[in-house]
Formats: structure tokens, sequence, C-alpha cells
């Protein structure tokens, strides 16, 4: 249901628990109250209404506050107790209840290889929902509404939950032929017709996700220009500059090398090998820094710092299809792995140097 069927909905309700008649603004302004806001509008800034909301525990400890707003819009005081508890149960009963966008955001980055690493689905910051029908029409629809007030973040949201997965991102099968033939009049049915669906419904997804990814990137949202470059080629989030983005920056690397753009490659691999990723470290050492001798070094005395010795070899036995290779079960077995960086050696000084600098970024990624 949208927001106005849901306030229709349980205007519809309370009118057949009280004689009191509450007008529809103010069904909104009780339902604000049930999660302790003092006003709708305020519930709508940062906060949307999802309708698969399995913890209720908020929306119990509002009774107080739900009655004093009912008595302050006209509801008889012996009516407002059965009002307080029919709403509460209402609400309950269809997992109504609100969801912050940024932590809705980050339920739908959880599983992107580009964001996953870096959130917490342990956080207490992240509401339960359940899995099945979620997203919700009620959740979608409230992000609807706060897009269309210029909320980037909300526009992000959709973008994400348009977005179409490993699977929709290939071909449906004889999708786009049966959708032409129907395109040019031809009527169908049966399997044709379904596919025709299938291949329509992903179009009009599609497009949903392009108009709301870009529009949270014209309104400045870091993540949807870091998508959008992915996605679609787009380089403005690398002409932005933009560092300040819990995203791993070993995947934003690739997507600059995807773009031609070595540079800002070789400036998000800086990042993670400061963070102490030693496979950004032997990349750099190999394709960015090779010509500043003092700086291989730097990363050198990092990967020893961190316990993975780049002037070590490491290799390791694997089975054909790359997993790692157990001699219970025997087979062919392969090696994979790398061998030991060399480098010229530095003079006394600049070693010193390399080595203070190696102990500065160690310490920093003990004290991150």
């Amino acid at each position: 249901m949208t927001s106005k069927e849901l306030a229709y909905a349980v205007q519809q309700y309370l009118q057949s628990l009280i004689s009191f008649q509450f007008k529809r603004a103010h069904i909104y302004e009780l339902m604000a109250a049930c999660y302790g806001f003092k006003s709708y509008a305020s519930l709508g800034k940062d906060i949307v209404l999802s309708d698969c909301i399995r913890d209720d525990r908020q929306i119990s400890q509002n009774g107080a506050l739900l009655k004093a707003r009912c008595l302050g819009l006209g509801c008889p005081a012996d009516s407002a107790d059965s009002c307080v508890s029919g709403l509460l149960d209402f609400l309950v009963q269809r997992q109504i209840g609100p969801v912050s966008i940024s932590t809705l955001i980050g339920l739908l980055q959880a599983h992107s290889h580009i964001y996953g690493d870096y959130l917490d689905e342990d956080d207490e910051e992240f509401i339960q929902f359940e899995r099945e029908g979620w997203p919700g029409p009620l959740l979608i629809n409230s992000l609807e509404i706060a897009a269309n007030k210029g909320n980037s973040e909300a526009h992000y949201a959709l973008a994400l939950i348009f977005a179409p997965s490993e699977y929709e991102s290939r071909p449906v099968v004889g999708g786009s032929y049966w959708y032409e033939q129907r395109q040019m009049g031809r009527l169908l049915s049966g399997a044709e017709k379904e596919w025709a669906d299938a291949y329509e419904a992903r179009i009009a997804r599609d497009e949903k996700y392009g108009l709301h990814l870009r529009e949270a990137a014209r309104l400045g949202d870091a993540r949807a220009r870091l998508d959008l470059a992915e996605r679609f080629a787009d380089p403005s989030f690398f002409e932005q500059n933009q560092f300040d983005i819990d995203a791993d920056p070993i995947a934003v690397a690739d997507i600059a090398k995807s773009l031609g753009r070595k540079a800002d490659a070789r400036d998000w691999l800086t990042l993670a090998a400061e963070q102490g990723d030693t496979d950004a470290m032997l990349e750099l050492i190999e394709e960015h820094d090779h010509g500043d001798l003092k700086q291989c070094w730097i990363w050198m005395y990092l990967s020893q710092l961190v316990g993975s010795d780049l002037s070590q070899s490491d290799h390791y036995a694997i089975n054909e299809d790359g997993s790692l290779y157990d001699d219970d079960i025997g087979g062919s077995m392969f090696v994979a792995g790398r061998d030991a960086v060399t480098l010229k050696p530095l003079d006394s000084e600049q070693d010193a140097a390399a080595r203070r600098a190696a102990e500065a970024l160690f310490d920093q990624i003990r004290e991150s």
C-alpha cells in the first residue's frame, strides 16, 4: 500500500473502534507519534516507513506520546486509550515501522563488492527485515515522496532497489524478440507473452534505476557517482576527487582502470596500500611506482610490518579450477602465487627514511 492508502486504512480502522473521527491529516501525526516523532514532517526528512519491519520494540515504547497526541487533536479522554492500543496493534500486525534512509542504503549495499567489506550487518543500526516481499510498496512509495522533495539519499536508495542483479543483467531469453513483435502489433499468448512481459518489466526497472541514480549523482551523492562510473562509464566521480567515501579502494581502482584513468587507479591503490593491502602494494611497485625506488621500498617495508613480506616468494598448490589443493583428495596439482620482489638497494640515508615512512604508515593502520 502507499502512504495515502495506509492513512486511509488507519482512519477507517480507528473509526470502527471509537466514535471520534480524526481528520486524514491528523492520522499522519498519530503515526509519527507511534514512532516517537513530534510531527510527521520530522519523520519524513531522513526516515521513511517500511511495511516489512520485524522489530516492534520501538513502537511499543511510545504509547504515552501517542495518547498525548490523541488528546491534543481533540479525542475524548474516554476514547484515547482505545485509540492508542488499536493503532499500535494495527501497525505491529502489519509490520509497519520507520527506518532511516542511511540504514536502508547500508542494507541494500551490504553485499556489494564495492561497499560490502566496509559495512557491518551486525551493527545495532541494522533493522531486521523480512526477506520475503522486501522492499514492499509502502517503503518504495515513502522513498519516492522523499525523492520528489530533493532528497539525494532517497534517490540513491531507490536506485539500489531498482538496480539489476547479476542474474537480471543477463538477457531475458527470447524477451527482446517477442517484445518487439508485440510493439509491432502482434498478439501474444503463453510463453511468448511471458517473455515479452518480463522484458518490458526489465526495461521499466532499468529506466527507474538510471533515473534515480543520475538524480542522486546530480544532487551530489558520491556513491551514486561511483555507481555511474562502474555501470555507465561516467567519469564524474573521479573528476570530483571524492575520497571521503566508505568503499573498497581496490574495487574503486579497478573501476578507474576500466575507464583508462591510470592516475586515479594509482591514487586508490595508494589508499588501499596505506590501509595495509599488500596486493595493492605489489601492484604499485610493479605498475605505478617502479620509477620511485624509495617509494617502492616504503611499500616493501610496510608489507613486512603487516606480515606479508613481498621480498619473500609466496607460492601454493591449487587445483585446476583454482581452488586450494588438498593432499587427502589428490589429483592434478598446479602452482599459484607470486615470486619474491627484488629491488635495488637504497643508500643508508634514504633507506632509513623509507623505514621511518613505513613505520609511520603502520602506526596509522594500527590506530585505525
